[in-house]
């Protein structure tokens, strides 16, 4: 069947505008262009107006297309362009890479200007239809703000363009009505979410599991007034032409792929299932035969393995055709999905910024069945997850394209790490994201501040400061965790390094566990700490490394000897005397 997604009058036009191509029809004021522009490729007529061979690559062409795709952008709604035709409907067609425009015009748009781009050939010509969706900030070209009016693009100024911006800010495709039927849905959807609400064994989810069919989707809230699915309840229960999902495993990299899930007329229900279990099935599971962690773990942590792939397809754009890419490279799962950040999110801030979602009624659905968190907790509980077993935090970044992109390294576990967060009190602080942040930050670097922790937990200074405060009264066997490093100056933010008793606790583990730590090096942390701090004295430094201040003095003097630090005075005499951070690098 063809899946007719509702809300969406860009289709609609392309679709009437193909059809007049296609038979030759004129395109003049009889063919509604309120979404869509003709464009034919720039730079290919010379003098005398005869058209010129294309290229895959056309800078003149992809100058221009920014500018109309921006004023689409920041049209309400979005648009589209139709590259290889005139304006009077000649069929002048396009050899320009299709990858190449959609990489190159996010590049020339500083990485604001997302497209999907896909190939229409029409009577024998290839043309290009350019997706523009709406923006969430204006786009400007040359320093204007161009959109949309009946079939020009005119110049608004920006108080303009935030008002009428404003009246659309909510607008949610997913929540849209599609002209898909209540009588469509796949029954094997319907058994994969009523399993998934099963499964989490909540009372509510039991008893919603037990609905008949009609009633469970109409209290999932895809449903409408007139029978019809939301675009939520057909990708969810119908799904759509392409496949949501493209599994990959490998070995390792570069390797020959050794299994694939890339399967069309499916739900996207189940397809998160079937790519869930296969991860499941290539995920190793440690045994850890003692301690406090005694039982059996996995390599990546299921529950960040389940987020990374639901938020790659709740949170995508779905105007894009592409699948969301699922890789698993030997012990690495990469989840990459078609848009970039959305709502101001950035890398640095994902894990405190406020969650809004492209598809607000996509995400609600999901969590309602119990497939991921609840708003605002899926990327928190991830990171937890992966850093509470010593491995990196996941990386999630907005790569070319745009894609944003997450990986999860499954390092080997770090079974002193987890049986030493195990020993913390109160235990909840083993569970805490920012405690967890700050104190593998410790273990890896040697000593940290409210400046440095800002960035680690994405907060401000202040929120820092907090923590660290909290963190000062955790305890283990008695001892604090961490101590305040001495001879810091009073001016400047308290350092904090861990304790003797704590450090020694992690060591005893480890060799419990015959597991060797490289800890800092005292040069590396003298270093760190003077860079970040603009200065180092020999009692901080043995404050940081737990020795004697008398015993610095080599380890500050071959810094010197390396311009790392300088002398605060050249006489090296007096009380209070400190180094100088000199710039330059260990």
């Amino acid at each position: 069947m063809t899946i007719v997604f509702g809300g969406d009058p860009i289709r609609l036009e392309l679709e009437a505008i193909v059809m007049a191509l296609e038979a030759g029809s004129p395109i003049d004021d009889s063919v509604e262009r309120q979404f869509v522009d003709l464009k034919e490729e720039a730079g290919r007529r010379d003098g005398s107006g005869a058209i010129r061979p294309g290229q895959t690559q056309n800078e003149v062409a992809a100058g221009r297309l920014l500018e109309a795709a921006a004023c689409m952008a920041n049209t309400p709604g979005g648009g589209a362009l139709l590259v290889g035709v005139s304006n009077s409907g000649e069929l002048i067609g396009t050899n320009l890479d299709s990858e190449w425009l959609r990489s190159r015009i996010w590049e020339l748009s500083g990485g604001h200007l997302t497209l999907d781009v896909a190939e229409v050939v029409v009577k024998g010509a290839r043309l290009l239809v350019l997706r523009a969706p709406q923006a969430v900030e204006p786009i400007r070209v040359d320093g204007k703000i161009r959109w949309r009016v009946s079939a020009k693009c005119v110049e608004v100024d920006a108080n303009t363009w935030h008002a009428k911006r404003m009246g659309v800010l909510n607008y949610d495709w997913s929540a849209d009505e599609s002209r898909v039927a209540i009588q469509d849905v796949r029954p094997a959807a319907l058994t994969v979410a009523r399993d998934l609400l099963r499964d989490s064994g909540e009372p509510h989810a039991l008893e919603l599991a037990n609905e008949s069919d009609t009633n469970l989707l109409r209290r999932l809230n895809v449903v409408t007034a007139d029978g019809l699915l939301t675009n939520a309840g057909v990708l969810a229960f119908v799904g759509r032409e392409q496949p949501c999902l493209d599994y990959i495993r490998r070995a390792g990299a570069g390797g020959d792929s050794l299994s694939r899930l890339r399967r069309e007329g499916r739900s996207l229900l189940e397809e998160l299932r079937d790519v869930s279990q296969a991860v499941d099935a290539n995920t190793s599971t440690v045994h850890l035969p003692g301690g406090l962690v005694a039982g059996q773990h996995r390599e990546i942590p299921r529950r960040a393995a389940r987020e990374a792939i639901v938020n790659g397809v709740a949170h995508r754009e779905w105007g894009i055709a592409e699948p969301t890419v699922v890789e698993h490279v030997g012990r690495l799962l990469r989840v990459t999905s078609p848009g970039g950040f959305f709502g101001g999110v950035t890398a640095d801030n994902i894990i405190t910024h406020p969650s809004r979602s492209r598809n607000k009624a996509l995400a609600e659905l999901l969590a309602a069945l119990r497939v991921a968190e609840r708003e605002g907790v899926g990327v928190d509980r991830m990171v937890t997850d992966m850093v509470s077993v010593g491995h990196s935090a996941p990386e999630i970044q907005e790569i070319q394209g745009p894609y944003v992109r997450v990986s999860l390294v499954g390092d080997d576990l770090d079974v002193a790490w987890i049986n030493w967060l195990k020993s913390l009190q109160p235990a909840e602080e083993a569970e805490d994201l920012n405690s967890l942040l700050i104190l593998r930050h410790l273990v890896q670097v040697g000593w940290v501040d409210e400046r440095v922790s800002a960035p680690l937990i994405q907060d401000t200074q202040a929120v820092a400061r907090g923590a660290l405060a909290k963190l000062s009264r955790v305890r283990m066997r008695l001892s604090p965790v961490i101590r305040a490093v001495e001879g810091a100056p009073s001016t400047a933010p308290v350092p904090w390094r861990l304790s003797v008793n704590s450090r020694a606790s992690l060591d005893v583990m480890d060799f419990q566990a015959r597991n060797f730590r490289a800890w800092p090096s005292r040069e590396a942390i003298a270093a760190s700490y003077a860079a970040a701090r603009g200065r180092i004295s020999s009692t901080e430094l043995g404050s940081l490394v737990d020795a004697s201040p008398t015993n610095m003095g080599p380890t500050l003097k071959s810094l010197e000897d390396q311009g790392v630090l300088e002398p605060a005075w050249l006489s090296r005499r007096g009380k209070g005397f400190y180094y100088k951070y000199a710039g330059g690098v260990q």
